[in-house]
């Protein structure tokens, strides 16, 4: 599947899931393993994985309602460092949930954790570490969380 397909589907998707709230800032996705995910060896191509993280950020960001912040204020999201492991290959149609959880944040970085499964096993984990930035610098995690609670 086109990736902009998926990506279309993941906002409008996550326009009609229940919110996400700071208390418990974590969400899932649901996808299948396309031919354009695959690599030479006709497995899940590791990039592919990070895409998916991506996407599953996506949701949070919309369920959140960090989304519209970040589109009213010219916020980028950015990813400062990201780390996986592959425990088992995830093949062609495969279905396969993406599980993400925000662990805590620092006076600069958000962390999460990422998860992919295949029915109840473990595929994949990961972590990564990000921010949001502005045209001013980056933003304190905690800076954003407060101004989301005041967008709610």
């Amino acid at each position: 599947m086109n990736l902009y397909l998926r990506l279309l589907f993941i906002i409008f998707g996550a326009r009609k899931r229940a919110p996400i709230y700071q208390d418990d800032m974590q969400n899932e996705i649901t996808t299948r393993v396309w031919l354009n995910d695959l690599d030479i060896n006709l497995h899940m191509n590791n990039g592919r994985y990070m895409t998916l993280c991506d996407l599953t950020r996506v949701d949070l960001f919309v369920r959140s309602g960090l989304a519209k912040l970040m589109l009213k204020n010219k916020w980028n999201p950015i990813i400062a460092d990201h780390t996986m492991t592959y425990i088992r290959p995830l093949k062609l149609f495969d279905k396969i949930k993406v599980v993400m959880k925000v662990t805590h944040f620092d006076e600069k970085f958000f962390y999460s954790d990422h998860e992919f499964y295949k029915g109840n096993k473990l595929m994949a984990k990961g972590t990564s570490k990000s921010l949001v930035i502005s045209k001013q610098g980056s933003l304190a995690p905690e800076f954003v969380l407060d101004e989301i609670q005041k967008s709610v």
